[in-house]
């Protein structure tokens, strides 16, 4: 059937585009810290996001990165499988 989605490439797509957001998320933090906080606290509903905020480190960068893309990977495969089993 054309209606059809490839998990392959849908997975991967998400996955590229997770990994895209997670490095410009990365580099929005480092070049203006105290913007991107307060951002982020107002996408919270203004839950102090100071609070809980530690330094970047780049362990926990890479981590972060390779986590969110592996997010997207499996939230692509299973959009994908859950929306052929409706097709």
């Amino acid at each position: 059937m054309k209606d059809k989605l490839s998990p392959k490439r849908v997975s991967l797509t998400l996955g590229i585009v997770s990994f895209i957001l997670s490095v410009i998320c990365l580099l929005l933090i480092a070049i203006a810290p105290a913007a991107m906080t307060n951002l982020f606290g107002s996408v919270f509903h203004g839950i102090d996001i100071t609070q809980i905020a530690a330094p970047i480190s780049w362990g926990n960068t890479i981590l972060g990165v390779i986590v969110a893309t592996v997010i997207g990977l499996l939230a692509g495969w299973l959009f994908a499988i859950t929306y052929n089993k409706f097709a």
